[in-house]
């Protein structure tokens, strides 16, 4: 896979910069399980693969760990068909073969499901993602993965919790890692500290054949599209404010929101031995 990777010191730093960061990522969150006992084998991993940018470095990156030593799970890609129409079927399994990446490709018509519930004019994105999540959870219990992982990165996170902020009027983001509702899946995402613009020069240097997404990215004036742009004027106004975004979510002072449930405001009192004389 990174036998055509260029070869320059700006290319390098960058592979090594994504690698760290991810790698930080699997360690603060405990991402891979305890070792096992000795001739249980690994753990397995499910990565979704879209042929999109994101997941593309996802499985790069892992498997760079992999041939580092750094990452003992067994990884198998997975892409789900959805019927879009006009979907390239023969480039992912093209490319993961020629690669030599265990991989398995599943056919479901989520798009007709879809277009035929969502009203004209809506957004896709929600029902489209609860359908795949689903199929994706079944296909790891099938292949005997203990995670399924996805390529969700730094500012897919900090849209997130933009969105949670504005328009669900709570504090939330995405986790780096989720048990699911049946609590025999667990959801990982090892590129929570990625920068998309990293991501976005690893994948045209590592000319991965991206195939587009006709569903949800044909669609204008999404919310997720808002929150991208502000961020970004954010980011452009004053420089590394994503990344103190990113570690203010990893810094919450309970005590200093409003949420009772996290802090015992009522049984908050003063202490009589350090009052004033």
């Amino acid at each position: 896979m990174f036998a055509g990777a260029p070869s320059s010191v700006s290319h390098n730093k960058l592979r090594k910069r994504l690698i760290r960061n991810v790698r930080q990522a699997i360690e603060d969150f405990a991402m891979v399980s305890p070792p096992p006992e000795a001739g249980a084998g690994n753990p397995r991993w499910l990565v979704a693969l879209s042929g999109g940018k994101d997941s593309y470095g996802l499985l790069a990156l892992l498997m760079d760990l992999k041939w580092r030593g750094m990452l003992h799970v067994d990884l198998i890609a997975c892409n789900l068909d959805q019927g879009q129409p006009n979907f390239p079927k023969h480039i992912l399994p093209d490319y993961l073969t020629t690669h030599g990446v265990p991989h398995r490709i599943e056919y479901r018509d989520t798009y007709s499901v879809v277009t035929e519930k969502v009203q004209v004019g809506a957004t896709y994105c929600s029902l489209c993602s609860r359908l795949r999540r689903g199929h994706l959870y079944r296909i790891a219990r099938e292949e005997g993965c203990e995670a399924l992982v996805l390529g969700h990165h730094r500012d897919d996170i900090l849209e997130t919790f933009f969105l949670n902020f504005f328009h669900g009027g709570r504090l939330a983001a995405m986790p780096p890692k989720l048990l699911n509702d049946e609590g025999d899946v667990m959801v990982l995402r090892p590129l929570a500290y990625c920068a998309e613009e990293d991501l976005t020069r690893f994948s045209e240097a590592m000319k991965f054949p991206i195939i587009p997404c006709d569903l949800c990215g044909s669609q204008d004036g999404l919310q997720r599209n808002a929150m991208k742009a502000m961020i970004s004027e954010i980011e452009r106004r004053m420089p590394g404010r994503k990344d103190s975004m990113i570690r203010a979510l990893g810094n919450t002072r309970p005590s200093h929101l409003l949420d009772r449930s996290l802090f015992d405001f009522a049984g908050l009192a003063l202490n009589p031995e350090k009052a004033p004389s």
